[in-house]
């Protein structure tokens, strides 16, 4: 009995998103989902995005414009706009969405915009292989571009 729930803690894994390139960071987690882990991200902020900030931001916006074909005068379908939502969606487009197994993954995703208490003290794990300094362009954090699109927090 006490054995599953050492078991079970060791499952938990608290990545801080500082600096890691967002699409390579949801990869990760999402493999890390389906093998059961319970994951926790922290600083979703301060992700980045890869390319020119405006090219970027301006992508995002275009999504904003779709329209559904059921009822085009009615706003399209709805796009995340916060750092967590735009997280949590790149992590959901990289689970199988249509199958019990990713849906039951996508339950155990938790983000969080900068460190919450309760996981302060944790063992933060960052992944070397999504991280920023292997880009060689420009890059983007998720702050601004979720400020672009009308996120209000994150004011210090």
């Amino acid at each position: 009995m006490g054995e599953g729930k050492t078991a079970e803690k060791d499952k938990v894994l608290v990545v801080d998103a500082s600096g890691l390139i967002l699409g390579r960071m949801a990869s990760i987690i999402a493999k890390k989902l389906l093998e059961g882990y319970k994951v926790y991200v922290v600083n979703a902020e301060k992700a980045v995005l890869s390319g020119e900030g405006r090219r970027v931001v301006e992508g995002y916006k275009l999504l904003l414009n779709v329209r559904t074909h059921y009822n085009p005068e009615k706003s399209g379908i709805r796009r995340p706009r916060t750092p967590v939502g735009i997280v949590k969606r790149a992590v959901r487009g990289m689970l199988p969405m249509d199958k019990p197994k990713g849906r039951l993954a996508f339950r155990n995703l938790r983000v969080f915009v900068g460190l919450p208490k309760e996981l302060q003290g944790q063992n933060v794990v960052r992944f070397e292989e999504a991280d920023a300094n292997r880009l060689s362009g420009r890059f983007v954090t998720v702050a601004e571009v979720a400020k672009s699109l009308g996120w209000r927090g994150g004011t210090e």
